[in-house]
């Protein structure tokens, strides 16, 4: 197996840095000065000052966002996410500082609008053409970087495959280095290409890139040997936990009290990203509310004439950490079920209405959710919140089942994108509920919030299980 690398780039790689940096703050400003002299605006002081205050914002904000860093581990959409996130907090820093200074009216609201979309188009427009570039040349064998693995078993197997499947982040795999005898390893596609000894030597020849550590768990003087011998390399080193960790829901380091410790069983919506989540809550929900109150008041309207009741149906079910919180439906059934046992509705289900069965097939029914919203007790996208009789049941039958409980419930969902809406009379379609919720909590991103609005707006209003 060839080892030797083809860095082309390499030794250039705090130069290009600086120049995206460099290049990133030349967009805010020249920008400005383009669209002014478009439109026939004189560039003002303030102007100036905006400008100078959004340099700072954003590359304050870049540099704690780590979007400088190494592009070859994150994905084109994930780079593209964080240009935009900066870009917007940087926007929203402007505004409050303008407000606060109260000197929002000097400015002329068709340039600042016109500034805000161009810059972040002209960034994503320009890292997407660096990419496509880098991608090509390391599809002709230019600028790649070589891993290799030390432990062969199923975490390095299934490091392998993501890295096949991610050729943009240009890793080429060498193989793995294990001390056993070939006959007693699971090598599936990787190759055996020496023992420690030879990684050790291989690495300080420079002629492996990435070292991954994937030894289990128990081989911790192992793992401390190999690391305290590899610090006389240039070669980075990373240590992975095997497959009881790395399949655990998402792991994650942090520290207490200056310890590392990994996050096994926590809420992704913690910090920053649970003041996101909550903003596009109240955003998105004040939003859809006010173009849906025409039409939750003539279902309010449709359910009086036609059914005896009342027209919000109130239930209790399981929201964060497992907390009892109240969800609004409208109703119908001709009865308001929310006691210790509570039977699904099924096909032909004579308690559900006429103007009720109308209201379940098109999810028509969920709409005062969106109040729940805005109380705080559920979020626009998340796992779907079930009757507390059916947790209690699920609970003690699906493993991980409460693990959907560290986010708040949603009106619409992974799960429910994905076909799992409605009745789940059999155990399996239960379990593929919970596993798309899971999947969900551990992959959690603002893109992946709004992937879900969408794809429920063309799909997942009605459902085939729904009745």
């Amino acid at each position: 197996m060839k080892l030797k690398t083809s860095g082309l780039l390499r030794p250039y790689a705090s130069e290009i840095s600086y120049l995206l940096r460099l290049f990133d703050v030349s967009v805010i400003a020249f920008s400005m000065l383009f669209l002014a002299w478009k439109v026939g605006y004189v560039v003002a002081e303030a102007y100036m000052l905006a400008v100078a205050a959004a340099i700072i914002l954003y590359s304050v904000v870049a540099e704690l966002r780590g979007l400088y860093g190494s592009w070859r581990m994150r994905s084109a959409f994930d780079e593209a996410r964080e240009v935009v996130l900066v870009w917007a907090t940087a926007l929203v820093g402007l505004i409050v500082l303008a407000f606060m200074l109260k000197i929002s009216a000097d400015f002329s609201r068709r340039l600042i609008g016109a500034w805000s979309v161009t810059v972040p188009l002209v960034l994503l427009g320009s890292r997407l053409l660096i990419r496509g570039q880098a991608q090509y040349a390391r599809s002709r064998g230019v600028n790649t970087r070589v891993l290799a693995f030390v432990g062969a078993g199923n975490t390095a197997r299934k490091m392998a495959d993501r890295i096949a499947a991610a050729p943009w982040m240009g890793l080429r795999v060498a193989g793995v280095y294990d001390d056993r005898e070939i006959g007693r390893l699971s090598l599936n596609r990787l190759s055996l290409i020496g023992n420690t000894g030879d990684m050790l030597r291989d690495a300080r020849e420079g002629k492996l890139d990435y070292v991954y550590i994937t030894l289990p768990m128990y081989a911790e003087t192992r793992i401390v040997q190999l690391v305290d011998a590899l610090a006389d390399t240039t070669t980075s080193v990373y240590v992975v936990p095997d497959s009881f960790v790395f399949d655990l829901m998402h792991a994650s380091w942090g520290n207490l009290a200056g310890m590392p410790v990994v996050s096994i069983y926590e809420s992704p919506f913690y910090g920053i990203d649970g003041t996101w989540k909550r903003l596009e809550d109240l955003v998105i929900g004040t939003a859809i509310l006010m173009l849906i109150s025409p039409l939750m008041l003539f279902i309010a309207l449709g359910i009086k004439l036609t059914s005896a009741g009342p027209v919000i149906f109130k239930q209790r079910r399981y929201g964060l950490n497992g907390e009892v919180v109240e969800v609004w439906k409208f109703r119908s059934m001709t009865v308001c079920e929310d006691g210790e046992s509570v039977v699904q509705a099924s096909k032909g289900d004579r308690r559900v209405t006429p103007f009720g069965a109308f209201l379940r097939r098109t999810s028509l029914d969920e709409l005062p959710q969106f109040i729940n919203v805005l109380q705080g007790r559920m979020s626009i996208v998340g796992p779907r919140p079930h009757a507390v009789a059916h947790n209690e049941e699920y609970r003690r039958l699906i493993h991980g089942y409460m693990l959907r409980h560290k986010v708040k419930p949603g009106i619409t969902g992974w799960a429910q994108v994905n076909g799992w809406r409605g009745e789940t009379d059999t155990l399996e379609k239960m379990k593929g509920r919970v596993d798309c919720d899971l999947e969900y909590v551990r992959n959690w991103s603002l893109g992946l919030d709004i992937k879900i609005i969408l794809m429920t707006v063309f799909k997942g209003f009605v459902g085939k299980n729904v009745y």
